[in-house]
């Protein structure tokens, strides 16, 4: 099962995409809203509301409120390396806040304040049930899907200090959707992400590289704090950044960058 989040002239509502056509879920203003339904996956499957052809819709990002947004640096082993690293023997962990994210088609802005701005295709999970000290077989079972995230960065910000949080949190500079494929439809071990800037790829890699995989992620920090219905755990992005390059290369205006993981779907956002 596929869902997202749409705009619609009333605000925004959750939908259920078959095929070519996306089906509102009555009473559900987004998917973090579907997910505090303890029952969300008969409701989303039994949904008849109004209709959309997919052509036709305009999409918010995935979870518009999440309580938390949580992500992981440096974990795949090609990313590590390109950035001299040693590998961690624990997941690197920063935090993001719902002002921060926006739609999968949605502008991002070049900020004046830092040129070093750089692309982050990522996988991102969406949690669909509590998760409070659990092991990584409960973990499984608190995961509702999968999405795409960017974790578009500032550079030069983020390298201002050693804690990134200062790159990491620009208004509206993290894209995440269009969809959430439910885990039965999408496997990680399987997909590749990649991302291209005006049409030249420049991450591809296969998401089963992850050092920490989604469920040791979901048990890690569940260890710390619960998760709650909607939140979001970003789990990092391979190899291919702009800044690792040589000579290094950032986003700017006129620019557009597209995120892809198979079985889920695309991230189109232009840099202005």
């Amino acid at each position: 099962m596929k869902l997202a989040t749409l705009r619609t002239p009333g605000g925004t509502a959750a939908a259920r995409l078959d095929g070519d056509t996306f089906t509102e879920i009555p009473g559900c203003a987004d998917i973090g809203d579907l997910l505090r339904d303890e029952d969300w996956r008969r409701r989303a499957a039994g949904a008849d509301g109004r209709r959309v052809p997919a052509e036709d819709a305009a999409l918010d990002t995935l979870v518009p409120n999440p309580s938390k947004v949580l992500c992981t640096g440096l974990n795949y082993t090609s990313h590590i390396e390109e950035m001299g690293r040693g590998l961690p023997s624990h997941p690197t962990l920063f935090a993001k806040f719902a002002d921060t994210l926006t739609g999968p088609a949605d502008p991002v802005a070049a900020v004046p304040e830092d040129p070093e701005m750089d692309w982050e295709g990522e996988l991102a999970v969406v949690v669909g049930r509590t998760a409070y000290r659990v092991d990584e077989d409960e973990a499984a079972e608190c995961i509702a899907g999968y999405t795409v995230a960017n974790d578009i960065s500032m550079r030069g910000w983020q390298n201002r200090t050693t804690e990134w949080l200062q790159g990491k949190i620009w208004a509206r500079s993290t894209p995440v959707g269009p969809v959430l494929t439910t885990p039965d439809a999408f496997d990680p071990a399987t997909a590749t992400l990649s991302t291209t800037v005006n049409g030249t790829t420049v991450q591809e890699h296969a998401i089963a590289d992850l050092l920490f995989t989604p469920t040791r992620l979901i048990a890690y920090i569940s260890t710390m704090l619960p998760l709650r219905p909607g939140d979001l755990v970003l789990t990092g992005t391979p190899g291919g950044v702009g800044r690792a390059r040589t000579p290094r290369w950032y986003l700017k205006r006129g620019d557009v960058v597209e995120v892809t993981i198979d079985g889920i779907g695309t991230l189109t956002n232009p840099i202005t």
